[in-house]
């Protein structure tokens, strides 16, 4: 089936590799420095959701150069 991509990146730390498998889960976060505690950790568990309900897929990763990368498939 054809898909289309929508790719996200940031110039921030990144995804600590022992986050990459809960980034998506209710409630998860993980925030350095100030803005610690302040956020719900519901951002990216929606996300997934919502690209669940389309019969999609959304992916997390690090990139070499820094920041994060999210990958959010769609059906066409």
């Amino acid at each position: 089936m054809p898909e289309d991509a929508i790719v996200v990146e940031d110039d921030g730390p990144g995804i600590p590799s022992e986050h990459l498998s809960r980034v998506f889960d209710r409630f998860f976060t993980w925030r350095p420095g100030e803005d610690r505690g302040r956020h719900t950790g519901l951002g990216l568990s929606l996300a997934l959701a919502l690209a669940r309900s389309m019969g999609g897929s959304i992916e997390a990763s690090t990139r070499a150069e820094g920041g994060a990368r999210f990958v959010l498939r769609l059906p066409r």
